[in-house]
């Protein structure tokens, strides 16, 4: 019989084990039983799928067996496994012929899991923003997986944070909520680890970062931007806000306008100009020349603003201030005497609105009479916030009813802002320019010409002059006061010029009122084709228009501060945005708050100038004669340099010293001590020196000033062209003079460069000598050795002389013995007849520590020398004060005793014989 077994079979095996329970249990039954080996059953055989498993017979006649695997069994690799399994009797015999197979069973068998792994989150860290002040019920979700096969272990059946102290909770699912109403300025940012659990109770290995951003509420707005932007000196333009975009929260829009202000209305004259003098901007701009200063700094030569109030302490820019009892009369010798049918006016001025309800006239400008009359020739002042110009002709240039005053009616004269007015009168026409731009009076008023007079007038600034004065009251015929100020103005002054003869051209005006600082964009060519931009003149204010929001972002984004100037000016310049957005089909729509930054411009490095040159000069007093005198500058060196703060070595001047090339305007050579004297000495510079440079110069008997903004190097070259002459140097030993430079109108100055120049006194060699040289008791003994040559080659040119005494002396020597007695006896006598005869003239008697008389002993060529004297009389001034000695030395004293020693030797001539050579005297 065939061997029965059960049909199916359920199994189930542990992973990671070999023993499978089978219900039921594997057993085999033969019908043949319990005859031996057929009735026994030998095998189980597994068909099918390659299982890893195997069926063994343990007990063969009761025919019970087991199933196990082979190796281990993996859940996460197969959970489950069928196969088929057919049992086999021994057989016939001992040789297992003639077996018997079962029928075939069907085995399922199922893989128990074990626990084996952690969960594992699926991110490696989680993001989330949320906005401030709201609760969510999630924020986000974070998720876990684990490998296990089963549910039980696979699945994930808790989280948890674990950071403590954080406004967050999880729930079982992995959401993660927010447990308080966050806050952005509070907190920006939160981190919280989170863990996970399976449902075996399995924690993760790791735990997870989540990361949440907390925003603020949507404000629509400009975000990105920095409230402070510092500005270094020299750095051309520079990006006000690089990373600034607006912020619309998701509301449509159709179009974007946006207005850049720049505030400088603190700095200077409204912004960061050029601090040159008044005059040096003229010629820079390349004004015509003529233009009078009638505000220019005090000093010994423009006294009459000494007594102004000044508000100089802005980098050298003057300005006066003028409140309402303050003036000056500007002296007749600055007056321009006439003005002609065309000149021009110019001025800085900052006003306000007038105090009280009725405002009185605030003069800028007068041109009144002096005294004895009260007439106004011509004045600029300001009534009403109307600026008005008074011009009254006389009747000597014209005799008809004529134009005379002229208004114009602008908010910028009582805005309490700094503005350039300009006047040009091509009379009858008046026109006014306001920082560049033209206008036209609104009122022209005519009048008749002023009758003329012989009265002076009075020029004023400030205010004006009223000579006479009438005070009327009721019941009396009226009393005359003293002259005085009238219509005084309220306000500030700066650059008050007037030039007759020339109008100013539009070019120069806007030169001369032009800032140095403003807005900018970089790269115009990478802006959108959508955008619209404008500047106004002074390019303090931009618009920008755009309908693109990513394209306003990028153009707003190249919005530049640039000033031009080398050495700015300091300080704190604010930034205004005011922002409009227009939506579809709506006006405004969003509300953008104005942004207010402020732009930090830092202290430029300050430059050393430096004077080099010889500080000493000695000339002949020949070159000083000559056409062109001496150039006492000509080894002249003017440098500058700067001390970097970040202490880099530098090549030129030491560590942290840099050499720089910048402006200079102006440069002046002061005389010290006793001013020029114009009759004999000169210091001056030819035109042709100034040619192609923006210089002027102007000379006195205090020196020379060279002025004008241009370059070091042409100031060099100027100054080396500076001539000294002097036509009559022998009274003259040395002469010193003082050199300084100054950039932008004495706020950075040079070194004070000192320079003597010795005057060398000499002569050629003459073939004469003085009659007469008498030495002054207060000069030194000094003996010329031109003197001495010509003593000596008279005194060797006479050897008739030498043979008589040669003769006398061998004849002495014979007769010595014989006439001795004789001749002790004869030099006795002649002793007493000199001190006879020196007691009758005492004017003959000579002292020889004070005085020494040299005669010549040639009385043939006596004549001829004295024709020589006259001749050469003045290279003898020239030797004598070389010499310290003089026989005609100026002085009336020294002179008269001369002449009387001179006419006391012709009187003793006839006694010539009787002197003798003093060689005592003479010094080799």
């Amino acid at each position: 019989s065939k061997p029965w077994i059960e049909t199916s079979y359920h199994g189930v095996i542990t992973e990671n084990m070999d023993t499978v329970l089978l219900d039921p249990p594997l057993v085999a039954l033969d019908k043949d039983a319990p005859v031996p080996y057929a009735g026994e059953i030998c095998a189980f055989m597994i068909h099918g799928q390659e299982a890893p498993f195997e069926a063994v017979v343990l007990n063969k006649t009761s025919g019970e067996g087991v199933l196990r695997a082979k190796g281990l069994v993996d859940c996460e690799t197969q959970k489950e496994y069928t196969f088929v399994i057919q049992a086999y009797d021994c057989g016939a015999g001992a040789n297992g012929v003639s077996w018997k197979k079962s029928h075939k069973a069907v085995v399922h068998i199922q893989v128990d899991d074990v626990n084996e792994f952690s969960p594992v989150f699926r991110e490696a860290v989680y993001h989330a923003a949320v906005t401030e002040g709201k609760i969510y019920d999630s924020i986000l979700q974070v998720e876990a997986w684990d490998q296990d096969c089963s549910p039980q272990y696979s699945q994930i059946c808790n989280y948890d944070i674990v950071t403590s102290d954080t406004p967050f909770a999880i729930d079982r699912n992995g959401n993660i909520r927010n447990t308080e109403r966050l806050s952005y300025d509070k907190q920006l940012r939160y981190k919280i680890m989170v863990t996970a659990f399976d449902c075996g109770q399995k924690r993760a290995t790791e735990s997870v970062a989540v990361h949440i951003d907390v925003k603020p509420v949507c404000k629509p707005g400009w975000q990105g931007w920095n409230k402070r932007m510092d500005y270094e000196p020299g750095t051309g333009s520079k990006q006000l806000f690089p990373k600034m975009h607006l912020e619309t929260c998701d509301g449509p829009l159709s179009a974007v306008r946006a207005m850049v202000e720049l505030q400088t209305s603190h700095i200077g004259k409204g912004c960061d100009r050029e601090t040159y003098s008044e005059k040096s901007l003229q010629k820079l701009c390349g004004a015509a020349s003529g233009s009078t200063d009638l505000l220019p700094a005090p000093s010994a030569s423009t006294n009459w603003t000494a007594s102004l109030l000044t508000d100089s302490g802005r980098d050298s820019d003057l300005i006066f201030r003028f409140d309402g009892r303050q003036a000056s009369n500007v002296p007749e010798r600055v007056v321009p005497q006439n003005l002609t049918d065309q000149f021009t006016i110019a001025t800085w001025m900052k006003h306000g609105p007038s105090p009280g309800l009725r405002a009185e006239k605030e003069t800028l400008l007068c041109n009144s009479d002096k005294t004895e009359m009260n007439r106004h020739h011509y004045s600029l002042y300001v009534h009403n916030c109307r600026l008005v110009f008074l011009l009254r002709r006389d009747f000597t240039q014209v005799d008809t009813f004529r134009p005379a005053e002229f208004h114009w009616k602008l908010e910028q004269i009582c805005d309490k802002e700094w503005h350039y007015y300009v006047i040009n009168v091509e009379f009858p026409a008046v026109i006014l320019f306001v920082d560049g731009v033209t206008y036209e009076p609104y009122l022209v008023t005519d009048d008749w010409p002023i009758h003329p007079s012989s009265i002076d007038t009075q020029l004023t600034v400030g205010a004006c002059w009223q000579g006479h004065y009438r005070l009327l009251e009721r019941g009396s015929s009226g009393e005359v006061s003293n002259p005085r100020f009238t219509q005084y103005f309220r306000g500030s002054l700066s650059g008050l010029t007037i030039r007759p003869g020339k109008i100013e051209t539009q070019k120069v005006i806007s030169c001369l009122q032009a800032c140095k600082e403003g807005l900018d964009i970089n790269s115009l060519e990478s802006l959108g084709k959508d955008i619209k931009f404008h500047f106004n003149p002074a390019q303090s204010v931009l618009v920008m228009e755009g309908e693109d929001l990513e394209s306003v972002n990028t153009a707003m984004a190249k919005v530049s501060y640039i000033n031009s100037r080398q050495f700015p000016t300091a300080g704190l310049r604010r930034l205004h945005i005011t922002t409009t957005v227009q939506c579809f089909g709506e006006d405004i729509c969003i509300s953008i708050p104005d942004i207010k930054a402020v732009v930090i411009v830092l202290p430029p490095s300050e430059p050393w100038i430096t004077i080099a040159g010889s500080d000493r000069l000695v000339k002949p007093s020949a070159d000083l004669r000559g056409a062109m005198g001496v150039a006492p500058f000509k080894e002249l060196r003017i440098t500058s340099t700067v001390t970097k703060s970040d202490g880099m070595p530098f090549s030129a001047g030491g560590p942290g010293v840099l050499e720089v090339m910048h402006n200079l305007d102006y440069c002046d050579v002061l005389v010290i001590g006793e001013e020029l004297n114009p009759e004999h000495e000169s210091l001056e510079i030819h035109h042709s020196s100034l040619i192609g440079k923006h210089l002027d110069a102007t000379n006195s008997t205090s020196g020379i000033s060279i002025y004008g903004v241009d370059s070091m190097a042409h100031y060099e070259e100027a100054l080396r062209q500076v001539r000294y002459r002097n036509w009559h140097p022998a009274t003259l030993t040395n002469r010193r003079f003082r050199l300084t430079c100054s950039e932008l109108n004495g706020r950075y100055t040079s070194n004070e460069f000192n320079l003597e120049i010795s005057v060398l006194h000499n002569s050629a060699p003459v073939e004469h000598v003085n009659h007469m040289a008498v030495q002054s008791q207060y000069m030194r003994p000094v003996h010329h050795p031109l003197m001495v040559h010509t003593l000596n080659s008279h005194i060797s040119g006479t050897p008739p002389a030498a043979t008589v005494v040669i003769v006398i002396c061998i004849a002495a020597l014979v007769v010595i013995v014989v006439l001795g007695i004789y001749r002790l006896h004869s030099t006795h006598q002649d002793g007493s007849k000199r001190e006879e005869d020196g007691a009758k003239d005492p004017k003959m008697d000579w002292d020889d520590s004070t005085l020494t008389i040299t005669v010549n002993p040639m009385e043939a060529v006596e004549e001829g020398v004295r024709d020589e004297e006259e001749e050469d009389d003045e290279e003898e001034e020239d030797d004598e004060q070389a010499g310290d000695m003089s026989a005609e030395s100026g002085d009336s004293d020294e002179t008269e005793e001369e002449e009387e020693d001179e006419r006391e030797v012709k009187k003793e001539g006839k006694q010539k014989s009787k002197l003798e050579w003093d060689s005592s005297s003479i010094t080799y």
